[in-house]
């Protein structure tokens, strides 16, 4: 049995818990001394291109680029970043202006205005990914270049979510001069306008990044540069914390490494950072497989799933089981799978396939990513295996791809069943369903419920003030669960590790939990 408070104190100025193991006094200095802060991650980007991309390349995207509004850590509203402000200049919330700050310039240097954002947008739709950030912008309708400074954006339906969706790394603003109109770029470089210029980026191992003289915006840069290594597995990133090779762990920590770091820290000289998150986790079902398209199937494998011996036995309790695809945290969560499903039960999951007709053993395979979502995924699918033979009702196969080919397969409808990891791209109940519904979503996987995508979320976004949204978010979630196209499994939180000499970490994790590498800095002293 191991405790968890240890070393436990509260960041009155941060959203953020940190388990600090070590002791002394540093000073605030953030002078590196030109020294790269070296940030392991097993999060490598699948594209270098924002027009591509609805998944963990905007934690690159975040630090290279630059987008309107941010959302920075504490923040609970988008704030102006290349903008200068923004605002609805309509009654309904279907007319949004944003003027620019004044003389922004792309990091080769090109000028940065109005025509250049309105670019970045149209592009977004003309290209159209399967599975990209198109599916983000269904309500707006087109974006105005009104001067050199001003963009106005014209909205289908009102959506009080907007400012939101523009404040997401999908929505950076790319060099007109750089990025082609109608296809992805390809030579593997980023022209941004962030905090930093990627000097170079090699595939699978690592990007460097430098301080960009030319940023305008938010950021308040604590360090001149960045170097971000990605690792295949959590084994080898946390040995390279021990060894002293990296500085930072972000994302790809493995249960045991959390509860290792947080019980020997001060003798290993390392800090350990929890920051509590709304990232989830679930299966995806297919409607094109013969067994995934059966809901008696589906609901079958709901009411076998235990998620408390899933969150216990393989995540030693560092994730909580989810019932809803909403989290606690946000208004709309629910407790709907446990309200209609119970605790896991193999009897009443045989009666619902055999009211379907179903007598014989269920054959599934279970995809997953090796690497996205660090060592753990593999157990933890191992584990659901085990729970859905031990019925007697399924026989199940495990498969898995490095993440790069894994969204390649799912975008094209290859697994019958599928695990995914969500990451918020913004703090509100609407990224919990909107991306997950509709023709066009985030799991290129069309799942089609007009009463959600034509009904509930329209009427949820005419409403400014997101507190009084739990209705139509509780209504959306009960037509999920009696779907049961996708099964949420548990919530999680954000651990980063660091070295002792390592500071900023505990504001470095936005509400989105990207890390935004400015925020890091070396103490200079105890």
């Amino acid at each position: 049995m191991f405790k968890r408070d240890r070393y436990l104190r509260h960041l009155g100025a941060t959203t953020s818990i940190a388990l600090v193991a070590g002791c002394g006094l540093f000073s605030s200095d953030s002078s590196d001394g030109g020294k790269s802060i070296v940030v392991g991650t097993t999060s490598e980007p699948s594209t270098l291109d924002p027009a591509a991309s609805w998944d963990n390349s905007w934690e690159l995207f975040r630090n290279v680029h630059q987008t309107l509004l941010n959302l920075p850590a504490g923040a609970s509203r988008p704030e102006p970043d290349a903008a200068e402000s923004c605002e609805f200049t309509d009654g309904s919330s279907e007319v949004y202006s944003c003027t620019l700050r004044e003389g922004l310039k792309f990091s080769d240097g090109h000028k940065l205005d109005a025509k250049a954002v309105k670019y970045s947008f149209d592009r977004i739709k003309k290209i159209n990914v399967n599975g990209g950030p198109a599916g983000l912008l269904t309500s707006l309708s087109r974006v105005e270049a009104k001067s050199d400074r001003e963009v106005v954006f014209h909205l289908n339906q009102p959506d009080a979510t907007f400012p939101f969706v523009i404040s997401t790394p999908a929505m950076s603003i790319v060099d007109p001069d750089e990025y082609p109109a109608n296809a992805l770029r390809k030579d593997g470089k980023v022209s941004g306008s962030g905090p930093y210029s990627l000097e170079s980026y090699e595939a699978g191992k690592q990007a460097e990044l430098v301080k960009n003289d030319n940023y305008k915006g938010i950021a308040d840069r604590k360090n001149s540069a960045v170097t971000i290594r990605y690792f295949k597995g959590s084994a080898e990133v946390a040995d390279a914390l021990r060894a002293k090779e990296i500085d930072v762990i972000y994302r790809g920590l493995r249960a045991s490494d959390i509860v290792d770091i947080q019980d020997n820290g001060e003798k290993l000289g390392l800090q350990l950072l929890e920051n509590p998150t709304t990232e989830i986790s679930y299966l995806v079902f297919n409607p094109k497989d013969p067994w995934s398209k059966k809901p008696a199937v589906r609901k079958a494998i709901a009411q076998i799933v235990d998620r408390p011996a899933l969150a216990h036995n393989i995540y030693k309790d560092t994730v909580e089981p989810l019932y809803s695809m909403i989290p606690k945290g946000l208004v709309g969560h629910s407790t709907g799978f446990f309200d209609d499903f119970g605790e896991p039960s193999s009897s009443k999951a045989k009666q619902l396939l055999l009211e379907d007709g179903i007598t014989e053993r269920v054959p599934l395979t279970l995809w997953y990513t090796t690497d996205r979502y660090g060592s753990q995924t593999k157990p933890a699918f191992e584990e659901l295996k085990r729970q859905l033979e031990a019925s007697d009702l399924f026989t199940v196969k495990l498969k898995s791809r490095p993440w790069k080919k894994y969204v390649e397969g799912y975008q094209k409808g290859e697994y019958p069943i599928f695990g995914r990891g969500w990451f918020p791209d913004f703090p509100d109940a609407d990224n919990f369903i909107a991306p997950f519904v509709g023709e066009q979503n985030a799991l290129g996987t069309p799942y089609t419920t007009s009463e959600i995508t034509d009904e509930l979320l329209p009427a949820s976004r005419q409403k400014s003030d997101r507190g009084a949204v739990a209705a139509e978010f509780e209504e959306a979630q009960q037509i999920l669960v009696d779907d049961a196209r996708l099964l949420p499994l548990w919530q999680g939180k954000q651990h980063v590790a660091a070295n002792e000499e390592i500071g900023g970490a505990e504001l470095a994790i936005d509400p989105a939990t990207m890390m935004t590498m400015w925020e890091l800095y070396r103490k200079t002293s105890w």
